[in-house]
């Protein structure tokens, strides 16, 4: 086996769909144990919604949030098996608990019940309707926070970038007026197209204020430990080696924008070479073509996923 430099990358909030994880659990009983260990934590049939629905509790932020992560630490756990270990990683909002589990910072049984938490109280941070989230495609980062600004000072409503994905994609968040005047000012200032966003509340913007505190809150009940190996903290891209750094990244990503083509620039920096995206979906696989299509991407949800990693590391 090559030696390489494995960052992985772990999935966030819209890469579920019903079924995901099936393919693991038929083939891995580690990865059946993992949704055992889930269910058990949160004395709740999780496994049961993202494997069998319906798409409607799936959807449920509460249960959104800890159904990725169970199915993400799973194929972290089947990759582990087979003798594949990140040395750095990422994740993607909800992701960068997913990816302290894997470098043991916090126990996978407190970080469901955490991220149940976290999902529960995001979802009651805004009354329904009142939030709003839109992508902005093929406009700078600057060009589209300078839009936010004015459209909070036209509306007095919050407004701000809540994902910098990619050079060219960045995605707002804040009151649904504010979020609509912004798509008007961002399409004056030549974007491609402004995509609003299917979502049940307005994440990663000052909206977020009291599910934030509540983070804080439960965090503050958990053991952390430092690191295994650095991951990428999403409000700054930076790379964190420290309970301290942990536990401060967790609770400000909450209101904090996510900065994901920082984290990535951060594990380039770092020498990573090869990139797995553990977790249902291929959202991040997408996102690392768009911010450099030389960079090598395996999404692992799957037994296929796992073969392919394996290859590609003995080439």
């Amino acid at each position: 086996m090559t030696t390489r430099k494995i960052a992985f990358l772990f999935p966030g909030q819209g890469s579920q769909t019903v079924g995901m994880g099936r393919s693991l659990a038929e083939n891995f009983p580690i990865a059946t144990q993992t949704f055992a260990e889930a269910d058990e934590a949160l004395a709740f049939p999780l496994s049961r919604i993202f494997l069998d629905g319906p798409e409607d509790d799936l959807r449920l932020t509460e249960n959104t949030q800890p159904a990725i992560l169970t199915v993400s630490v799973a194929a972290f756990r089947v990759l582990a098996q087979h003798g594949i270990h990140p040395t750095l990683a990422a994740g993607h909002s909800l992701g960068e608990w997913s990816a302290h589990v894997a470098a043991r910072t916090l126990h996978f049984a407190d970080a469901v019940r955490a991220v149940k938490a976290r999902g529960r109280a995001m979802q009651a941070a805004v009354p329904a309707g009142e939030g709003a989230m839109a992508a902005v495609l093929s406009l700078s980062a600057e060009a589209v926070a300078e839009a936010c600004a004015e459209a909070q000072a036209a509306t007095g409503q919050p407004v701000s970038p809540a994902n910098f994905n990619t050079p060219d994609q960045t995605v707002v968040s804040g009151a649904k007026a504010a979020v609509e005047k912004a798509a008007e000012l961002v399409k004056a200032r030549g974007t491609r197209k402004v995509v609003m966003l299917q979502v049940s509340a307005p994440f990663h913007c000052a909206l977020m204020q009291p599910a934030q505190e509540e983070v804080a809150r439960v965090l503050a009940a958990i053991e952390l430990r430092d690191p295994q190996f650095p991951v990428a903290a999403n409000v700054s891209g930076d790379l964190v080696t420290t309970a301290a750094q942990v536990r401060q990244a967790l609770i400000e990503q909450v209101t904090g924008t996510v900065r994901w083509a920082g984290c990535v620039q951060s594990l380039v920096s770092a020498g990573a070479d090869l990139f797995i995206e553990a977790g249902p979906g291929k959202v991040l696989t997408g996102l690392l073509r768009q911010i450099d299509r030389s960079l090598t991407c395996i999404n692992v949800e799957d037994a296929a996923g796992l073969e392919k990693s394996l290859a590609a590391l003995n080439t």
